[in-house]
C-alpha cells in the first residue's frame, strides 16, 4: 500500500476502495465557501493536498475512488476547474460526467432542487461551476450528495485552496505573509478576504472607489481574523497595498457576465494595473500570482506575467492537487 505523509499528522496511508479513510470529519458535506471550514480542516487540506503532489497518480490498484461518479454542470466557460476535476477524478480511480444546462431538464424548466434529487440518485458528487452562488446553494440544499463550489459570483473557493497551497509552497509558512490584491473586488477577492483571515495572513485589498468587496464579506472576514492574528485592509492606493507585500495577487477586470462594462472597467482600473513600476514597491522576493485566464497589457503586463517572480503556472497546476484532496476528503 502507498502511503502519503501529512505534514504533522505522520504517515496517511492510502485506502482501498471502499475502506474508511484516515481524514474523517469532512465527508459528505458541501464545499461552498470556505467559512464553512475551520482552519484545522483547511489546513488538512492542503497538507492532503500536498501529499497527492507529492505522490502523484495513485498507482494502480490503489484508486481510493473507483467506483464514483462526479457530475460537473458548468454554466459558464471553464479550463482550469473542468481539467483538474477530470483529470484528477480519473487519478483517484473514479469518473466524470460533464453536464452543461442546455444538456439537462433545466433548460426546460425542470426546477434545481428536482435536478439535485435526481442526480443525488444516480452519482456520488456534483460540482457546480455557476453565475449566482445562490444555485450551488440551491443544488446544495436539496441534494443529498456533496455540492462544490467550482466558481460563482460570490466565490471561487477552490482556486483560493490552491493559491494558499502555492503561497505555503513558496513562502514556507501561511500566517503573516502579507498579501496584496490589485483589482477588482470579484469572486476571488471576497475568497481572499476569507482565506486570509482563517488561514492568518495580512491582505490588502486595493481596488477604485465604487468596487469595494461586498460589505457583508469583509465583516465577515474581520470577525474571523480576530481568531487568527489575521488582518483585513481595503484601500484604494494600489502602491500603499503592495509596498513590501510578499504575494502581488491580480485578477481581470471584467468577470464573466460584466462584458457590457468592459470598455467602463478598462478606463476605471488602469490606474490598478500590475507592472514593473507598481511590483517595484513589493517586497524584494515577492510572487506574482494571478487565477488566469489573464490579459495581457491589461491588469498585468507581459513581463511580470512572464518574468521570474511570477509563480501562475504552479498556482494553475495546484488547483489539480487541491480538486483531488477536496474529492478525496468529501467522498471518503
Amino acid at each position: 500500500m502507498d502511503s502519503w505523509t501529512q505534514a504533522g499528522a505522520g504517515p496517511l496511508a492510502v485506502p482501498a476502495a471502499g475502506s474508511p479513510r484516515p481524514w474523517p470529519g469532512l465527508a459528505g458535506r458541501d464545499f461552498l465557501t470556505l467559512s464553512d471550514f475551520t482552519p484545522d480542516e483547511l489546513a488538512g487540506l492542503l497538507d492532503l493536498a500536498a501529499a497527492l503532489k507529492q505522490e502523484g497518480p495513485v498507482a494502480p490498484g490503489a484508486e481510493p475512488l473507483y467506483g464514483k461518479t462526479l457530475a460537473m454542470i458548468f454554466e459558464k466557460p471553464s479550463t482550469r476547474t473542468r481539467v483538474s476535476f477530470e483529470v484528477g477524478m480519473q487519478q483517484l480511480g473514479g469518473r466524470v460526467l460533464n453536464l452543461s444546462p442546455r444538456e439537462l431538464q433545466l433548460s426546460r424548466g425542470e426546477t434545481l432542487a428536482d435536478t439535485a434529487r435526481v442526480l443525488s440518485r444516480y452519482v456520488d458528487a456534483l460540482m457546480v461551476r455557476a453565475y449566482s452562488h445562490a444555485t450551488v446553494e440551491e443544488l446544495a440544499e436539496a441534494a443529498s450528495i456533496p455540492v462544490i463550489n467550482g466558481l460563482t459570483d460570490l466565490y471561487h473557493p477552490c482556486q483560493i485552496m490552491a493559491d494558499l497551497l502555492t503561497i505555503r509552497e513558496y513562502k514556507g509558512r501561511l500566517r503573516g505573509v502579507t498579501v496584496a490584491y490589485v483589482g477588482d473586488s470579484n469572486n476571488v477577492a471576497h475568497t481572499w478576504l476569507l482565506g486570509a483571515a482563517l488561514m492568518g495572513l495580512h491582505l490588502r485589498l486595493a481596488c477604485p472607489p465604487g468596487y469595494e468587496p461586498r460589505p457583508e464579506v469583509l465583516a465577515l472576514a474581520k470577525t474571523l481574523a480576530r481568531d487568527t492574528g489575521a488582518t483585513v485592509q481595503v484601500l484604494h492606493d494600489p502602491v500603499a497595498a503592495v509596498r513590501g507585500a510578499e504575494v502581488v495577487y491580480t485578477d481581470v477586470w471584467t468577470s464573466m457576465g460584466q462584458e457590457g462594462e468592459e470598455e467602463e472597467r478598462r478606463q476605471i482600473f488602469a490606474p490598478y494595473q500590475v507592472n514593473a513600476d507598481l511590483v517595484a514597491h513589493a517586497a524584494p522576493d515577492f510572487i506574482f500570482m494571478h487565477c488566469m485566464p489573464a490579459h495581457r497589457g491589461e491588469e498585468v503586463t507581459g513581463d511580470v506575467l512572464d518574468g521570474p517572480h511570477s509563480v501562475v503556472l504552479d498556482q494553475a497546476e495546484n488547483r489539480l492537487h487541491v480538486q483531488k484532496a477536496i474529492l478525496l476528503a468529501l467522498l471518503g
